[in-house]
């Protein structure tokens, strides 16, 4: 009967165990597929600002003659966004900030410009897509904290190694933080 008793908590522990283990990998899939959705939204939020810029460069293009490479910039850009890993949209979100920056300037300088209606609507909607971004950003980086620090402590570390899990990359985006852009005159 002893035996009987010790093989139901042998088993039971045995069972606890693999629910356990499966729980840790359930979060890890849940937090990796979090990850990735949030992901699709920054580059969804990404594209929409390109397209913005490159709505702008048409508006400013018959004021100031912007160079061709500038267009094509952003035309590159757009198509890279679908498939950036975060790394890479880090240096997305660089150059179109830079970009964005030297059409304010333009904007800045011609006063007709300034006043456009058009040219008003398209920089108040790209100020919506920065705070759509930085928005998702924040939530990126509190789901990729989450599952670094499963990857860093025990005993979710165990399972996640098992499985052939990496860390997640954060989005740095360090230009934003040095220099938001101006959008009001």
């Amino acid at each position: 009967m002893i035996e009987w008793i010790i093989l139901g908590v042998v088993v039971l522990i045995i069972i606890g165990l693999v629910i356990w283990a499966v729980s840790i990998y359930n979060r890890f899939f849940s937090l990796k597929n979090s990850s990735e959705a949030t992901l699709g939204q920054i580059r969804v939020a990404m594209k929409k600002r390109l397209d913005m810029i490159e709505q702008l460069l048409g508006a400013v293009k018959s004021y100031a003659k912007f160079e061709k490479e500038t267009l094509e910039r952003v035309t590159a850009m757009r198509a890279s966004v679908a498939t950036a890993s975060p790394g890479d949209l880090n240096k997305v979100e660089a150059e179109s900030r830079s970009i964005f920056g030297r059409l304010l300037a333009v904007a800045e300088n011609y006063p007709d410009l300034k006043t456009s209606t058009t040219v008003n609507s398209l920089m108040d909607s790209v100020k919506n897509i920065e705070d759509e971004i930085a928005r998702q950003r924040y939530t990126y980086n509190n789901i990729s904290q989450e599952f670094n620090t499963m990857m860093d402590t025990i005993p979710s570390n165990f399972i996640g190694k098992m499985i052939g899990l990496l860390k997640l990359e954060y989005l740095q985006f360090e230009e934003a933080i040095k220099s938001p852009p101006k959008i009001e005159f």
